[in-house]
């Protein structure tokens, strides 16, 4: 005796009044878990009934009135895939069976009809069934799972990307599954808040991991069209993996919404992504350092680190155009960018420009001109007298190795 939960829909098509009745009547439709929803003695009339009682098991004859058996059962398998159907015919032609073989019916079964065997072929029919639809709760359940756990499933995946667990392949493998480009992102950010950490009372238990939670839900919102992967690690700090070309002013925005929303001192510091994916740890180890160092920095002087982090290859960046994005006159942002770092914008932006050209001369094969062009320099000319100011010999000798021991150069920043 098959037990299922809820009784199977069987709609009966024949136009026959006494097959019709001899099929609802012969068969003890309780014990094997079903029972007759509807008769119809038409094709059309079948096809309407199937629908409204969402039928499970489909008994049709060939041979009906208005739109015969074939056609109903193409209609049912547009309309109501999921329905079994099993044919009941007076023809036993091989172009009738070979076209409801085509059609994918469950069996196929002669008048007149032995109660027996149509028994047989219903258990067969509802066994199918209940196998196929455990089969989908079970994938349900489990598609369930993944989505609750998806935040740690992809934490994990960050968490041992960036410490170098992984190989190359795993970490390409890894960001197909989430549909993400399969390649090296190209920048990497940390967002650190000091009321979060490890060894601050000012939040405590598991308030801190609802801010976090906060934080992270900002930084998707704030970055929701760009391709990107938001994680946590051990330590509290919220890094940002990111592909593509990222508005200056994201950052910024983080920074504000996530002080105005949550009422914590967030501080943001961002890199960019050099090499391959073994590239990858050191950047963060770096971000790390950086970002407690940058903690001390004030949130105009942060913000405008970051924005000529990603502005620093427009050549037409200026400290007035920095100033009038960050909604401040440029006299107080210069006067900030000096207390807080001990440096002038223009020495400051140099020094990020050389710093990731000497990044292109260590990793790439590109040709001077094209690394000028990169970090900011409309010319070739004026890219190598600023570098040979800065490191003391020009970049075809820097890269020669001419200096590449004495000159200690912070060039991760």
């Amino acid at each position: 005796m098959l037990c299922l939960k809820q009784l199977l829909n069987v709609i009966i098509a024949d136009d026959e009044p006494n097959i019709r009745e001899g099929i609802r009547y012969s068969i003890d439709w309780n014990h094997i878990g079903m029972e007759v929803a509807a008769e119809a003695e038409d094709g059309e009339e079948a096809l309407e009934l199937a629908l409204k009682y969402k039928a499970d098991i489909l008994l049709a004859d060939l041979n009906m009135p208005i739109m015969n058996g074939l056609t109903l059962i193409k209609n049912i398998r547009d309309s109501l895939p999921k329905c079994s159907v099993v044919i009941i015919s007076g023809y036993d032609e091989f172009s009738y069976a070979q076209e409801a073989l085509r059609l994918q019916v469950e069996d196929y079964i002669l008048k007149p009809i032995k109660p027996a065997s149509l028994t047989e072929v219903l258990k067969k029919v509802a066994s199918k069934l209940q196998t196929t639809r455990a089969q989908r709760k079970y994938l349900e359940i489990a598609s369930s799972h993944i989505s609750q756990n998806t935040s740690f499933i992809q934490e994990q995946f960050c968490r041992n990307w960036v410490e170098g667990n992984l190989t190359a392949d795993e970490i390409k493998e890894q960001l197909q599954f989430w549909e993400l480009p399969v390649g090296v992102p190209h920048l990497l950010a940390v967002v650190r808040s000091k009321e979060l950490e490890m060894n601050q009372p000012l939040i405590l238990g598991s308030d801190k991991d609802l801010f976090r939670f906060g934080m992270k839900n900002v930084i998707l919102e704030v970055l929701e069209k760009q391709q990107k992967l938001v994680f946590s690690d051990s330590s509290g700090l919220i890094f940002i993996l990111l592909w593509g070309q990222v508005q200056a002013e994201s950052f910024s925005k983080i920074e504000m919404s996530i002080e105005s929303y949550l009422k914590v001192s967030p501080t943001l510091y961002s890199e960019s992504i050099l090499g391959d994916f073994a590239a990858i740890p050191s950047v963060y180890e770096s971000c790390k350092t950086k970002v407690l160092e940058e903690s001390h920095i004030s949130p105009i002087v942060r913000r405008a680190k970051n924005y000529i982090c990603q502005q620093y290859s427009n050549p037409e960046l200026t400290l007035e155009s920095i100033a009038q994005q960050l909604q401040v006159s440029s006299v107080y942002l210069s006067r900030m960018i000096k207390q807080g770092l001990g440096t002038s914008f223009t020495a400051l932006v140099t020094d990020m420009r050389i710093k990731k050209a000497i990044k292109l001369l260590n990793s790439t094969n590109l040709q001077v001109y094209e690394i000028a062009e990169q970090v900011g320099y409309e010319s070739q000319h004026y890219f190598s007298t600023a570098f040979k100011k800065v490191v003391g010999v020009s970049p075809n000798q820097y890269r020669k190795g001419a200096v590449k021991q004495l000159y200690m150069m912070d060039t991760n920043s």
